[in-house]
């Protein structure tokens, strides 16, 4: 069974959809380890919403943090410290989605971060959004992955900008499972189209 994490080159570029898309294209489940504020509506309540699929499991958060910031520093309000021994994977036969919280080298304490949660068999998918300073984010982001070894991919998210993109891929080699436009509005109909788009290149990371 596949392990996939995804992880973004930055705050907000899109990881959410993405693992839905993918959750709903392998039937897979679903695992947000450190869940930092939005409680009511957290990112494992968006993907309960944008999946279809019956075979789906949301697994519980290992923390859910009351404060929409870095992880360290939420936990710190909530006066806890993270501990990544703490962060088990569920149990499950499926194949399991697993989503980062900011990029990878967001803190979770003073000496982890997200990066040291990512276990060596998972695949990993790299959300890349465009804007000023994104190529290097990209870049910083594969290239750290790659030097340890990860099988990386990448998903583009929002419109299409094409210098950026070709150097990202020319530069790191990185198999690109495809780009998720910048749409109106998501919806299940809406992700269960880019699901079976995305389904076949999936099948053969």
């Amino acid at each position: 069974m596949k392990r996939i994490f995804i992880t973004g080159i930055s705050t907000d570029v899109g990881k959410t959809i993405a693992a839905a898309i993918v959750t709903e294209s392998l039937n897979a489940d679903y695992w947000k380890p450190v869940q930092a504020g939005d409680l009511e509506h957290s990112d494992s309540h968006k993907i309960k919403e944008l999946i279809s699929n019956k075979k789906t499991v949301v697994h519980q958060n290992s923390y859910a943090l009351k404060t929409p910031m870095s992880p360290h520093a939420a936990a710190e309000i909530d006066n806890l410290i993270i501990d990544i021994a703490q962060i088990i994977e569920p149990q499950t036969t499926n194949h399991l989605v697993i989503e980062g919280a900011g990029g990878l080298l967001v803190p979770l304490n003073e000496k982890e971060t997200i990066l040291d949660i990512i276990k060596a068999n998972y695949l990993v998918i790299v959300v890349s959004r465009h804007y000023l300073g994104s190529i290097n984010h990209s870049l910083l982001t594969i290239e750290s992955l790659k030097q340890k070894g990860f099988n990386v991919a990448v998903i583009f998210s929002g419109n299409e900008h094409p210098s950026t993109e070709d150097i990202i891929i020319r530069k790191t080699g990185v198999k690109v499972i495809g780009r998720i436009e910048e749409e109106t509005n998501f919806d299940k109909p809406l992700i269960k189209q880019y699901a079976a788009k995305f389904y076949p290149i999936l099948q053969t990371l």
